[in-house]
């Protein structure tokens, strides 16, 4: 089964009866079972059969643990390139709310740069995701621009539509966080095809919704078919942040995995981005939800 994001979309990890492997699926029982190409398949079948943990069964459903090997990545190693990512994305959004005013005489060409920015990060993004391996320096730039655009919506959002709005974006981004982890390590959240095929079900839905609201609206005026605004504009709002929260369970499961099965340490970044294509997701979700309910008091 292939990640939500992007990111992990060209990976080797697979899944078989809703549990996953890194280029194999164990089955309980038996040998490993080749699932699909992967960048790092050797022809004797799994590269990390050596270890133990990969012919060991599989029992509710969670992956064994790897042993500590060098080379191979670790929670550390994701929680460290995820908070220099996010580190970064933050640092850079603070200085543009501080340094781009938002008032009537300059808020144009603020908003001009802070779209510039998210359009050149995007364009990162996806090179990123077609890349075979991890650039760090591309996903911190990535990061980076990021940053700059968030930094811009979010001072225009808070300044001039409704007061506080970032931070309520910020704390309700952190709670979606830790309330899937909470349930995903409680074994609350199931991953399996069924989880996976449903999500981007709902998500491909999502986004072709979206992108015929927005061409409504560029060729139309206004609103467009008002998705984003009003009533519907809120329940695509709680729509979005649910999928968000779906797409870290997933993400959760894909780390889960890699560490599990020996995947090589460069893949850390890889997860550091996907977690945080998530999170900005889910911030921007918040961030326009909370825009539309203040603008309708």
């Amino acid at each position: 089964m292939r990640s939500s994001n992007p990111v992990f979309s060209r990976r080797g990890f697979g899944r078989d009866n809703g549990y996953a492997g890194f280029n194999t699926a164990p089955q309980a029982g038996g040998p490993a079972v080749a699932t699909q190409a992967n960048p790092y398949a050797q022809p004797t079948g799994n590269p990390y059969a050596q270890n133990p943990y990969a012919q060991q069964d599989l029992q509710h459903g969670a992956p064994p643990q790897a042993p500590a090997t060098t080379g191979r990545m670790t929670i550390d190693d994701v929680v460290m390139r995820t908070g220099t990512t996010l580190g970064v994305l933050i640092v850079t959004a603070a200085l543009s709310w501080a340094l781009l005013p938002v008032d009537d005489a300059h808020i144009s060409r603020s908003y001009g740069i802070g779209i510039g920015a998210a359009l050149i990060g995007m364009v990162l993004a996806f090179v990123q995701s077609f890349k075979r391996k991890a650039s760090p320096a591309l996903i911190l730039t990535y990061a980076a621009f990021e940053g700059v655009f968030l930094g811009v919506i979010s001072s225009i959002v808070d300044n001039r539509i409704a007061d506080g709005a970032a931070m309520q974006a910020v704390i309700g981004t952190m709670a979606v966080f830790a309330g899937v982890l909470v349930a995903y390590k409680a074994g609350w959240i199931r991953v399996n095809r069924r989880f996976y095929g449903f999500v981007m079900a709902a998500a491909l839905g999502f986004i072709l919704l979206m992108a015929v609201n927005l061409l409504f609206a560029v060729f139309g005026g206004g609103d467009g078919l008002g998705f984003r605004s009003g009533a519907l504009g809120v329940v695509f709002g709680v729509v979005g942040i649910i999928l968000g929260a779906c797409f870290l369970a997933l993400d959760f499961k894909q780390v889960e995995d890699g560490i599990a099965y020996g995947a090589p340490r460069e893949e850390a970044w890889l997860a550091a981005f996907g977690l945080t294509l998530t999170l900005v997701w889910i911030y921007l979700e918040f961030l326009r939800l909370i825009s539309i309910l203040s603008s309708s008091d």
